[in-house]
Order: C-alpha cells, then sequence, then structure tokens
C-alpha cells in the first residue's frame, strides 16, 4: 500500500519540535490584541534566545547604524512579522537535531539552504516587491522535507538517489522521489509548514518550489525560492555555467519580476559567497 504524506509525517512532533520562544511569539503576532511589548516580553523570558537574537541584530545582517541593545529595540525596529521570521531561522537547526538520517551530510544540507536563503534574500531586494526576510526564511526552510523523507523512509531515499545517478539525462530529485516513494519531499515540507502553523507564504514557497506554476497565493516569492535553489547551487560550486546545475525554469524570471540578465546572476553569486561563511557563524554557530 503507498505511504501517504501523513503517515510519514505521524510522530515528527516527538522528534521535530520548534522552540517554546518561537511558538509564543507565532501565537503573539497572529493575535490582534497583542502589542509589541508583549512578543519583547515573551522573548526576554529565554536568555539564550535573546543572546541570539541582539548578536543577529548587531550584525551586518541587518546593518542598522545604531547598537540595538534590547529587545524592545530590536522588536521595534526589525518589526514584528520579521521577527517571527528571524525567530523562526534560528531555530530550525537545532529543531532538527533529533532526526538523523545516514544519507546526508547536515553540515552540507544546511549550507545549501542557507546559500538559498541568502540568494533569495538579494533577489527579493532587486525585485523590491516582496518582503526579503520572509523569502529568506523559505529559503532556509525549502528542502526541509528531505530530512523527513531520509529519516522516516531511508530505503526509498536511497532508492530515489541512486534512481537520480542512474539517469543520463538529469532527472531532477523530486521527479525520483514521485517516482519511488508517490510524493517529494517539497509537497512533505508544505505539509509540515501548515502542521506547524507557519505562515501561508512559507508553506507555499517550501511546497512548489519546483513547479512554480502551481502556486496561487503567493507566485512572485514561490519563483523567488525556485531562482534561488539554483542560484545557490551555482555559489556552492563556484560556476556561472547553468549547465552545472540543475535546470532553472524560465518562467521564474518574469514571476519574480526580476528579468534574466546574466550579470545580475554573477553579482549575487559574487555577494552571497562573500556573505555566507559569516552568516553560518550568526545562525548555526559554526
Amino acid at each position: 500500500m503507498e505511504t501517504k504524506i501523513v503517515e510519514v509525517l505521524q510522530g515528527v512532533g516527538g522528534l521535530v519540535t520548534l522552540p517554546n520562544v518561537f511558538l509564543r511569539i507565532n501565537q503573539l503576532v497572529e493575535d490582534p490584541d497583542s502589542s509589541i511589548h508583549d512578543i519583547a516580553k515573551a522573548i526576554s523570558q529565554d536568555p539564550s534566545f535573546t543572546l541570539r537574537l541582539l548578536r543577529v541584530a548587531n550584525s551586518p545582517f541587518y546593518g542598522f547604524a545604531s547598537t540595538i541593545d534590547t529587545v524592545a529595540k530590536a522588536t521595534s525596529l526589525i518589526g514584528t512579522s520579521q521577527l517571527r521570521n528571524l525567530a523562526l531561522s534560528m531555530s530550525v537547526a537545532s529543531s532538527f537535531a533529533g532526526l538523523p538520517n545516514d544519507l546526508v551530510s547536515l553540515d552540507n544540507f544546511w549550507r545549501h539552504s542557507l546559500y538559498c536563503a541568502l540568494v533569495a534574500r538579494i533577489l527579493a531586494r532587486r525585485a523590491r516587491k516582496c518582503d526579503p526576510e520572509a523569502v529568506f526564511t523559505a529559503g532556509l526552510l525549502h528542502d526541509i522535507g528531505t530530512l523527513i523523507l531520509f529519516n522516516r523512509l531511508p530505503e526509498q531515499a536511497k532508492q530515489t538517489l541512486l534512481l537520480v545517478l542512474d539517469q543520463v539525462d538529469d532527472l531532477p530529485v523530486y521527479l525520483a522521489e514521485r517516482h519511488i516513494i508517490g510524493f517529494d519531499h517539497a509537497q512533505v515540507g508544505g505539509e509540515l509548514a501548515k502542521m506547524w502553523g507557519l505562515p501561508p507564504l512559507l508553506e507555499e514557497c517550501i511546497t512548489h518550489h519546483h513547479q512554480i506554476d502551481e502556486a496561487k497565493r503567493y507566485p512572485r516569492e514561490v519563483a523567488l525560492i525556485h531562482l534561488a535553489n539554483i542560484i545557490a547551487q551555482m555559489a556552492e560550486i563556484d560556476t556561472l555555467d547553468p549547465e552545472d546545475v540543475s535546470d532553472i525554469d524560465s518562467r521564474a524570471w518574469v514571476m519574480s519580476g526580476i528579468g534574466f540578465d546574466v550579470e545580475v546572476i554573477e553579482a549575487v553569486i559574487r555577494e552571497v559567497q562573500e556573505e555566507i561563511v559569516e552568516t553560518e557563524k550568526l545562525f548555526f554557530g559554526k
């Protein structure tokens, strides 16, 4: 009998849980009666998270002109929705620490995810039509379903990787997953986002970053994550040749509002390569 996504996600909550501080921030952001003061107070109750937040707020990642020395000031300057995205981004790697697998290096997985997040943020700033911090978080989470599949369905996931390696015509991983498993990592990640109660924008970006034509509510953001995923691959192996990486859906350039430009790709790659090491230290303590 074919495994269903819901079956794969059953019991995941026992291994993958979001920190209480994020859950509280998420709850307060969704509450129209809550205030910035309420969010700052919730953050302050977690000293470890507070220190990490202030470190990120005072880093070049945001580039504020003045020193951010209190949670209240950080909350006010960053904004509530952006703060929720930052809290999720800061929490996600540690949340998956208890979900081991033997098929992929977690360091490599998170490095690609962070590359994708940074590229998405840079592209969003160029497009100037969507929230750079939201797409940063979407980029960081875009492949999260992969870790679920590797942990829950290791044999089928291994068969998927072998199928991709055996194909001469560069079969995309998500199509190989659908062939072997019946669904792909993006669909699993989207369902996990829904289960966690994450914002719809994140859910849609995770679910449809391989098939951008299926995006209904946030097509621009989904297109940005699609582009960021491929450009991140180019940055990781330091190439400007699109033949070296997965294919880009050409419609993504128009949907994202950027427009295809070889010079843009090179500029983004060089910028993200400069940012990656310091950002890894901020978010993952590398």
